[in-house]
C-alpha cells in the first residue's frame, strides 16, 4: 500500500480501555457477554422476520437490515480487542487498521441511513396511512437500503484513501479500543487539514443529514399523534415510535459529541466511553427494544423458538 511507504509506522498499538489487569479482565467478560448478545439477539430479529410471512412489511424489512448491519458493525471491533487481550498484544498492523476503520465508517454510515428510512417509514405509516401502501412500496425499500449501502461505502474509502497519503513518524499508541479516525489523525506528523475538512463536510454527510430528518419525520410525527382523539391510540402510536427513538438518541448523541464536538472538550477517555455506546451498547440493545416493546416481534419469536424446539426434537 502506497500509504504505507509514507508512513514509518508499521503497526499500531491499541490501548484498550484500562491498564489494570483486573480491570482488563472485567472488562474483558462484560464485552465478550455484550457481544454474544448483540450477536445472538440480532440473529434471532433476522430468523424470526424472515420465518414469519405476517413481519414481510417494510417496517421489518428495514429492522431486519439494521440487525445486519449491527453484527457486522459490533464484529469490526470487538473480536479485535478480545483476540489483543487473550493473546496478550496489543498491536494491529498498518494495513488492518486502516482496513478496520474503512469497514466501521461503512457500517456506522448504513446503520444511520437505515435509521432514517425507518422514520421515514413510521412518519408516511402514522401521517399519511391512506397511502402507506403506495407509498412505501419493496422497491423504494430496495432503493433505500441500495443506496445506504452505496453512500456509506463512499463515505467510508473517501476517508481511507485520504489516511493513506499522512506519515506517522512520532509514537504509535493509539488510546482507544480500535482504529477510529479521530485519534488516527491526532497520531499524524503530517498536516491533516484536507482530512479535518472532510470530516466536518463529506463525513457530516452520514450523521448529521440523516439525524436531521429523522428530527422532522418525528416532529411531525408527534404532532399528529397529538390530534388523536382516543387515548388508547396515542399510547399505540408513542409505543410504536418510542423504541426507535430511543435507539435514535443513544446512537446519534454520542456520535456527535465525538466527532462534531469541540475539539478542546475532548479527552481520550470521554471519546472511548462514548464510542463503547455507539459501538456496543445500542447494537445490544436494539434486540431488546425491538422485541420487548413490540407484540408482532414477540409473536414472531415465540413462533420461531417452538418450530426451532420441534425440529432438535
Amino acid at each position: 500500500m502506497e500509504g504505507a511507504n509514507l508512513s514509518g509506522v508499521s503497526e499500531f498499538l491499541l490501548l484498550g480501555l484500562s491498564q489494570d489487569p483486573r480491570q482488563q479482565q472485567l472488562l474483558f467478560s462484560a464485552f465478550l457477554s455484550m457481544y454474544l448478545l448483540t450477536v445472538l439477539g440480532n440473529l434471532l430479529i433476522i430468523l424470526a422476520i424472515a420465518a414469519d410471512p405476517r413481519l414481510h412489511t417494510p417496517m421489518y424489512f428495514f429492522l431486519a437490515n439494521l440487525a445486519f448491519v449491527d453484527v457486522c458493525f459490533t464484529s469490526t471491533t470487538i473480536p479485535k480487542m478480545l483476540a489483543n487481550h487473550v493473546s496478550g498484544h496489543k498491536g494491529i498492523s498498518y494495513s488492518g487498521c486502516l482496513t478496520q476503520m474503512f469497514f466501521f465508517i461503512w457500517f456506522a454510515g448504513i446503520d444511520s441511513f437505515l435509521l432514517t428510512a425507518m422514520a421515514y417509514d413510521r412518519f408516511v405509516a402514522i401521517c399519511h396511512p391512506l397511502h402507506y401502501t403506495t407509498s412505501i412500496t419493496p422497491r423504494l425499500c430496495g432503493f433505500l437500503v441500495t443506496a445506504s449501502w452505496a453512500s456509506a461505502f463512499a463515505n467510508a474509502l473517501t476517508h481511507t484513501v485520504l489516511l493513506t497519503r499522512l506519515s506517522f513518524c512520532g509514537h504509535n499508541q493509539v488510546p482507544h479500543f480500535f482504529c477510529d479516525l479521530s485519534p488516527l489523525l491526532k497520531l499524524a506528523c503530517s498536516d491533516t487539514s484536507l482530512n479535518d475538512i472532510m470530516v466536518y463536510t463529506v463525513g457530516a454527510l452520514p450523521i448529521i443529514t440523516p439525524f436531521v430528518g429523522i428530527l422532522t419525520s418525528y416532529t411531525r410525527i408527534f404532532t399528529a399523534v397529538l390530534r388523536i382523539p382516543s387515548t388508547g391510540g396515542k399510547w399505540k402510536a408513542f409505543s410504536t415510535c418510542g423504541s426507535h427513538l430511543s435507539v435514535v438518541s443513544l446512537f446519534y448523541g454520542t456520535l456527535i459529541g465525538v466527532y462534531f464536538s469541540p475539539t478542546s472538550s475532548h479527552t481520550a477517555q470521554k471519546d472511548t466511553a462514548a464510542a463503547v455506546m455507539y459501538t456496543v451498547v445500542t447494537p445490544m440493545m436494539n434486540p431488546f427494544i425491538y422485541t420487548l416493546r413490540n407484540k408482532d416481534m414477540k409473536g414472531a419469536l415465540m413462533t420461531f423458538v417452538r418450530r426451532t424446539a420441534v425440529l432438535v426434537k
